[in-house]
């Protein structure tokens, strides 16, 4: 029971990510230079952890991690909807989280698709979520993962994002539990991005 509080791994693991996601929200201007670096050294950091599973197919991980990011951004698409029906006061949050943290250079969209996706599922499911089912099964190591992925967001200022990484924390958890495929989930974390940053925007 008590080894689930001492792995060192981990919580070095989860100490480097928050001190990076605050360095990395703490100047919005230089966002996306400080993101890239940060998601490279989660990588590397992730990388010499654990190894990367990959038990789909090709066809398999393309059409399930295509399919699954449209899904998740039809969910949140769905979410805005009844936040505006419900009159819900979320509107300017999202606004100003596209203000704040949406790319809009050439490079930041390639930072996005190349670095920040495939990085963010290597450290938090790959990494976090992988060494937690080691001590708290698939439920509770889906779950906890997501809460941690979303707790680094809390630098953003904002409790939308923070809801947003949670919700598709659980998502991107339960696909690569079920499929333990990374490959997959990060193709179903890039058709996400592609989705909500450049083909239908929620703001």
């Amino acid at each position: 029971m008590k080894n689930r509080f001492y792995d060192l791994r981990l919580i070095t693991g989860y100490i480097l990510a928050h001190a990076l996601m605050y360095f990395t929200f703490h100047d919005r201007a230089i966002f996306w230079y400080i993101f890239t670096g940060s998601l490279l050294i989660l990588i590397t950091f992730a990388m010499f952890q654990e190894d990367v599973e990959d038990e789909s197919s090709f066809f398999t991980y393309i059409f399930i991690g295509a399919l699954s990011g449209i899904l998740l951004y039809s969910l949140f698409w769905l979410g805005v909807q009844a936040f505006d029906i419900l009159n819900l006061p979320f509107e300017n949050s999202i606004k100003k989280l596209y203000r704040w943290f949406a790319p809009s250079l050439f490079w930041q969209y390639l930072a996005l698709i190349l670095v920040a996706a495939p990085g963010e599922e290597l450290f938090w499911r790959g990494f976090v979520q992988k060494r937690l089912l080691r001590y708290f099964g698939p439920l509770g190591s889906i779950t906890l993962a997501a809460l941690l992925y979303s707790l680094v967001h809390i630098y953003s200022g904002t409790f939308i994002l923070m809801l947003a990484a949670f919700l598709s924390g659980l998502m991107w958890g339960a696909l690569y539990l079920w499929k333990k495929s990374m490959p997959l989930v990060i193709v179903s974390h890039i058709v996400f991005d592609i989705m909500i940053f450049i083909i239908l925007p929620l703001k």
